[in-house]
């Protein structure tokens, strides 16, 4: 019979940060960048990086897309599950580590690859996620990297010297063929943001749409 093993020091980290703030944190909500990116797209298939409790995973299901969610802490997978179920909206949501070696992702293939504020304190290969997600796009497929590009007063990291990739770096990361993939949109905007007790300050996002060739028109795939 096989031993349950003790979560790795990253899961247990991302674990008590969700069960520590399940009490004060909002309701999910959807990223006001990933709305910005999704809203004007026809619905699809789409993977959730670093998902989190749900918002966005339960904001695409809501609009009609296939969401397949995942993230290293099971309590936020279990917390996204049952979001879902009190929403009677479909989402696939899994435990995965995408530090692991070599990274296995969900089967399939998407329409959006959605990565939100996919930051962690401990080593995890973020560009080798990224690239190997983005190859799962269909054609005319986009990946939506979005960025904390300052620090919040609520941020788990308040190092003062902590360097926040532009999007253009993190493109430049990613080398991905141009011949196959286009940036669609890389800027640094600005935005009145709300933590988890309410608090509100103005933060940069850095935001990123690189798309896979394929399909012409827009907003088609």
């Amino acid at each position: 019979m096989n031993t349950p093993q003790p979560p790795q020091p990253a899961a247990r980290f991302w674990d008590e940060h969700y069960s520590r703030h399940a009490a004060e944190l909002p309701p999910v909500r959807v990223n006001p960048r990933l709305a910005e990116i999704a809203d004007p797209l026809p619905p699809g298939a789409a993977l959730d990086l670093g998902c989190g409790t749900g918002g966005d995973a339960l904001w695409l299901a809501g609009r009609g897309w296939r969401v397949t969610a995942v993230d290293i802490s099971a309590a936020a997978v279990a917390s996204l599950r049952r979001h879902a179920d009190h929403a009677g909206v479909p989402v696939t949501a899994l435990r995965l580590d995408l530090a692991e070696d070599p990274l296995v992702l969900p089967a399939g293939r998407f329409d959006l690859v959605s990565a939100q504020y996919l930051h962690t304190p401990f080593a995890l290969d973020r560009a080798r996620a990224l690239r190997t997600a983005a190859a799962s796009l269909n054609p005319g497929g986009r990946l939506a990297v979005v960025d904390h590009g300052s620090t919040a007063p609520w941020s788990w990291n308040q190092d003062p010297d902590l360097h926040y990739p532009t999007p253009n770096e993190v493109a430049a990361d990613l080398a991905l063929d141009p011949a196959e993939w286009s940036i669609e949109r890389a800027e640094s905007p600005r935005r009145r943001a709300t933590g988890p007790a309410g608090e509100t300050a103005t933060v940069v996002d850095h935001v990123l749409v690189i798309r896979r060739a394929g399909a012409a028109a827009e907003g088609q795939r």
